[in-house]
């Protein structure tokens, strides 16, 4: 049982002529998607309020969820007055 010598990989990498004046926004969209967020925070918000209905052994449950609800619930707010403050357009 002979151990085989140690192989160096190659680390030739081929480059595209221009790539290095390439900008990201050229390899396609990178938008962002404001109202969905939006509408996906506030609906696990009332997911997560709607899920402290159910029974709890001893409503610790309900004190994370509720937590988790308004910890979201401020992060949105905060999100809606920085895209109300914001500098661009």
């Amino acid at each position: 049982m002979a151990l085989e010598p140690h192989r160096q990989q190659s680390t030739d990498v081929s480059v595209r002529e221009g790539s290095e004046h390439e900008r990201p926004e050229q390899w396609g969209w990178h938008g962002t998607f404001p109202r969905a967020t939006q509408i996906a925070g506030w609906l696990t918000v009332g997911i997560l309020l709607l899920m402290t209905t159910a029974t709890h052994y001893n409503n610790s449950g309900t004190m994370w969820l509720v937590l988790f609800a308004g910890g979201i619930a401020l992060g949105l707010i905060l999100d809606i007055r920085a895209r109300k403050n914001a500098w661009r357009r």
